[in-house]
């Protein structure tokens, strides 16, 4: 039996490297904006409203349907949250 490795579970679970590639910068997005929700130890209706997104969008991203965003729209919150976000492209191996 031959063991496969890969360097990302979105890897092993995508069809092919682009969309592994989005959803790596999805997953890695929604959970830097989980960790900053998460520390304003507001309610989640307060925390909605500081993002302008609706209770239940925000409850969404805390259990991480990460299926349910869009990488644009995680950006958006990102900046909503104060959070900075940069891209780094490398060549691939």
């Amino acid at each position: 039996m031959k063991t496969t490795r890969y360097e990302s579970v979105w890897d092993a679970l995508e069809e092919n490297a682009a969309e592994s590639a989005s959803m790596r910068m999805r997953s890695e997005l929604l959970i830097a904006i989980d960790q900053r929700v998460r520390s304003w130890k507001l309610t989640q209706a307060e925390a909605a409203k500081r993002l302008g997104v609706t209770q239940p969008r925000l409850n969404d991203l805390l259990r991480a349907r990460i299926t349910n965003f869009s990488l644009d729209a995680l950006i958006d919150l990102a900046a909503r949250a104060r959070l900075n976000v940069r891209i780094r492209i490398t060549q691939a191996a």
